[in-house]
């Protein structure tokens, strides 16, 4: 049974079309994930699912009783009561509940002293435990405790429950709003880039948690790594209309090429038959005896089936000018300190940036990440210490909230030309075009732009005079999936420094060659990649400490990270550490392997079967199939034969994954 059916959906916004016949259907477990550049309408679609926005035309159906979640890209929520409180209420039913018992209790309370019937007393007794009852069955699924576990995933510390909602930063009340959907257990849950306020710790914690969501769910997410972990359906805003597809993002792009390949070859072929046509028509037609065959080709060119090839989609497209030669050490920071009030942020911190390095800085929310970046940039004063940038260097800054450095009331075209306004108009222009601004489009005041719109400005504004060291903070929040894949290739070209915070991993994974770590009024650098950062976070536990801590003083990881006044470790503590290291990782693959294995081999038996199944409804949706019974008897009796196996596959994956996370976790506690 469906959950959601949209049906021939239309919606316009003043003259602009947003939807033209978009049909859908949200099943249950259904983990879709939805994708379309800035402006396609991503966000608008979640609206009409959720009962937010009207339609011009078409029809929504919703099941009786269905529990739609929405966590929107903006919240305005009201303060008042406290966080814990907020996300237990939001439970439908559950104050209902409570105020029904409390009523019933009075009364039985007060029957019982004026001496009231038996009977109504015992109806009374019956309906206090029978509110007891469904209270309870609250409690068992919709506790405190779990409430508390999704708040503690989330990056909530201990006791925060108890503020009031009122206090927190919108980043803050963004993630309260994503725990209270994620404890009411919605059927149907609307994302729209849920991890653009999280963390990567918090993003690691609910990513495991979506693994594990049994319901439906659609999510929107800039970060290609996130989505191919959560999806198992793609619904895409395409030139041509709203289209869906089985499997993750990659299997999207793989279906997607093959589909543009296959028509482009077919047009391409028509084309050519057209020419033959066209030229023998043109060759005989003044012949009479090859009038016949004239008329004949004329007929079958005019019932000749029309090929439209898909429309290609705009996407920025840009690279970054060389850059002017630096010394080698680009930025020195020695006893760098900053303290907000009482609050120490960094005590005393030294660290360098060499030429040519890109350092991702990674951490939780509140640790210090965006304002040691904007003590670099010279957008905040330090307390103490030195930020010295090396000769040459000339710096270019990309603020996390772009939209408040960006002058709204003036156009595209001026903002741009103002950062650099040496710059000839020709490259100004040119430069916008990359960022997909063009024409009229450039007059635009910024003021009208979507949050898409205005960070593609902010970035344009930056290329004009990017400088040799660049210092960019959160640069994919509000850019869709395919500008943030853009922007990463082109900053991976850069010939500059590059220093950017991030939660995006498959931005930091493309990008970062070390990672600076901000925990605890320190920064922990890693001369690594992401991924060899974590393994070495994951090992630390049976790493062993190096020999001369004790002498030195100095506090080190293992793996190569160290805290901000490095130490080299010894000989012998780097041999032993790598020991471990490589058995750790043997153990691993003894112990997870096998289980990773029959997980991967299930999904790609899956998968190819899905892919089937969906070419056996195409081809039983066409009703010439069923004047043929030798083919349909045959199309049916093997659509039956896949659906028995995918019902066998799809429990056994399930179980094969739920082994697999418990042998994760048993491993890590080891």
């Amino acid at each position: 049974m469906s959950l959601v059916v949209l049906d021939e959906v239309s919606l316009f916004f003043a003259d602009r079309m947003i939807f033209d016949a978009a049909s859908i259907r949200l099943g249950h477990g259904d983990r879709i994930g939805l994708i379309g550049p800035n402006g396609s309408g991503k966000t608008t679609l979640l609206k009409v699912i959720a009962g937010d926005q009207e339609i011009d035309d078409g029809k929504v159906t919703r099941a009786n009783g269905v529990r739609i979640g929405y966590l929107p890209q903006d919240i305005s929520i009201q303060g008042g009561r406290s966080l814990i409180e907020m996300i237990l209420s939001s439970v439908p039913g559950r104050t209902e509940l409570d105020a029904r018992l409390a009523q019933a209790e009075q009364e039985l309370e007060q029957g019982t002293r004026d001496g009231v019937e038996e009977t109504q007393l015992l109806q009374l007794v019956e309906e206090v435990a029978d509110l007891h009852e469904r209270i309870d069955h609250f409690e068992r699924f919709f506790g405190e405790h779990e409430a508390l576990t999704i708040l503690a995933g989330l990056g909530f510390g201990p006791g925060e429950e108890q503020r009031d909602i009122g206090e927190l930063s919108g980043g803050w009340k963004m993630r309260g709003v994503l725990a209270g959907l994620l404890f009411q257990r919605p059927d149907v849950l609307l994302l729209d880039e849920p991890t653009n306020h999280l963390d990567m710790p918090s993003v690691a914690w609910f990513s495991d948690f979506l693994k594990k969501w049994n319901r439906c769910f659609i999510l929107i997410s800039h970060d290609r790594e996130f989505l191919n972990e959560q999806i198992k359906k793609v619904a895409s805003l395409e030139p041509e209309g709203l289209r869906t597809y089985p499997g993750n993002y990659e299997k999207y792009l793989e279906q997607r090429a093959e589909e543009e390949t296959i028509l482009e070859g077919k047009a391409k072929n028509l084309k050519a038959e057209r020419a033959r046509l066209t030229d023998f028509i043109n060759r005989f037609r003044a012949q009479a005896n090859k009038a016949k065959a004239v008329q004949s080709r004329v007929k079958f060119l005019e019932k000749m089936e029309n090929v439209e090839t898909y429309e290609k989609r705009g996407v920025m497209r840009f690279s970054f000018p060389p850059t002017e030669r630096t010394v080698n050490d680009v930025i020195r920071v020695e006893g760098l300190k900053k303290s907000y009030g009482s609050h120490v942020v960094f005590p005393g911190i030294d660290l360098t940036v060499r030429r040519g390095e890109k350092i991702g800085i990674i951490g939780v929310n509140g640790a210090g990440k965006t304002t040691l970046l904007r003590m670099i940039a010279g957008e905040l004063p330090n307390d103490g210490g030195t930020i010295k940038l090396g000769n040459g260097v000339t710096v270019g800054y990309y603020a996390q909230h772009h939209a408040d450095t960006l002058d709204l009331g003036s156009t595209i075209y001026e903002v741009v030309q103002r950062a650099a306004p040496d710059t000839p108009p020709a490259r100004v222009r040119s430069i916008l075009g990359a960022f997909m601004f063009s024409g009229d489009d450039t007059d635009k005041p910024v003021k009208v732009l979507s949050g898409g719109e205005k960070a593609r400005v902010a970035l344009a504004r930056l290329l004009v005079k990017p400088g040799n060291l660049l210092l960019m903070d959160e640069p994919t929040n509000h850019l869709d999936l395919a500008s943030s894949e853009s922007l990463a290739q082109a900053l991976k070209t850069f010939d500059g420094s590059l220093v950017f915070v991030s939660h995006n991993r498959s931005l930091i994974r493309t990008l970062a060659t070390r990672i600076w770590n901000v925990e605890d009024q320190r920064v922990e650098t890693y001369p690594g990649s992401l991924d060899e950062y974590l393994y070495s976070m994951a090992q630390r536990r049976i790493a062993v400490a190096a020999t001369d801590t004790a002498t030195t003083g100095s506090k080190r990881g293992t793996g190569g990270a160290t805290l901000a006044a490095p130490a080299k470790e010894s000989k012998d503590a780097e041999k032993e550490r790598k020991r471990r290291e490589a058995e750790a990782r043997q153990k691993r693959t003894a112990k997870l392997g096998p289980l990773e294995k029959l997980v991967a081999q299930l999904e790609e038996r899956i998968g190819v079967l899905e892919a089937e199944q969906k070419g056996r409804s195409a081809e039983l949706a066409d009703p010439t199939v069923y004047n043929d019974a030798p083919r349909r008897n045959k199309l049916l009796s093997e659509f039956q034969a896949a659906q028995d196996k995918l019902d066998e596959l799809n429990p056994r994956w399930e179980q094969a994954m739920a082994d697999l996370d418990t042998a994760r976790a048993a491993f890590e506690a080891s």
